[in-house]
């Protein structure tokens, strides 16, 4: 018998987990424009609506606002429902509601909108977590982690190169389309990403989980361990009480502060 993780163990890294990586760190440049977004349409939004300061701010405020709390939501919806589900619906939900945003008839439309959005983006953590679990499971390609955080430098370069041709020229409503242009074309290479085994294996469902890793072995040219599925031993899954128990409450906060 073995286990999901010897599975993986065993089929090592290969072209799967590289096209998973560019997938998946893709999702960091359409996050990052939706986010720089704000910035670049701020000044713009004030003049045509007249806002004083505090009213700029809490578009920002609000965008982080929603992903904090969808990212709750969207979380405690992946473990049940999956990642892969809930990742389609996260770009899906974002796009919508960042078209809907350059349509916006006031700033309160706007301020709602831009919520809904941070929101959205909120679901893609769900997927990237993920996936960066499978990558970084080999210790010799930390090097991949360190490359991830290049997609969000990508995506916040992106997004001030095209403002500064799209808003003196069509404006920030064209600027909000074409920024959610690269959400829209990740959605069409979703059918390449496989929902997690891990995932299937925690639901009970092993013949998808033994699918998904024999997928994966194919792509890397590699063979399956020898052997019979089997599902590892059950362990008390973490609670959020966890986090304020004195062996842990330092850690918490310092990363708290830090974040």
């Amino acid at each position: 018998t073995f286990t999901v993780e010897e599975a993986v163990e065993a089929i090592g890294f290969g072209r799967f987990h590289i096209m998973l990586f560019l997938i998946m760190g893709s999702t960091g440049v359409t996050e990052a424009m939706e986010i720089m977004l704000i910035a670049v349409v701020s000044p713009l939004i004030r003049c045509e609506w007249q806002l004083q300061d505090w009213q700029v701010a809490l578009v920002t405020t609000m965008v982080f606002f929603g992903y904090m709390v969808f990212s709750i939501v969207l979380g405690l919806l992946a473990d049940r429902y999956g990642r892969w589900k809930i990742l389609l619906l996260s770009f899906l939900w974002a796009a919508y509601f960042s078209l809907l945003t350059s349509f916006a008839p006031s700033y309160i439309w706007f301020v709602f909108l831009r919520a809904m959005v941070g929101g959205g983006v909120s679901g893609h953590a769900q997927g990237r977590k993920e996936s960066k679990q499978i990558v970084v499971m080999y210790s010799c390609f930390n090097l991949f982690i360190f490359l991830g955080k290049v997609f969000w430098l990508a995506g916040s370069l992106l997004i001030i190169g095209l403002a500064s041709v799209v808003n003196p020229t069509i404006g920030w409503r064209w600027l909000i389309r074409i920024a959610s242009i690269p959400g829209i074309l990740l959605i069409l290479v979703f059918k390449f990403i496989p929902e997690s085994a891990r995932y299937n294996m925690s639901t009970g469902n092993m013949a998808a989980a033994l699918a998904t890793l024999q997928r994966i072995a194919k792509i890397n040219g590699a063979v399956m361990p020898e052997g019979v599925l089997r599902e590892p031993a059950k362990e008390r899954r973490g609670r959020f009480k966890d986090l304020i128990h004195p062996k842990y409450l330092r850690t918490t906060l310092q990363i708290w502060i830090i974040w």
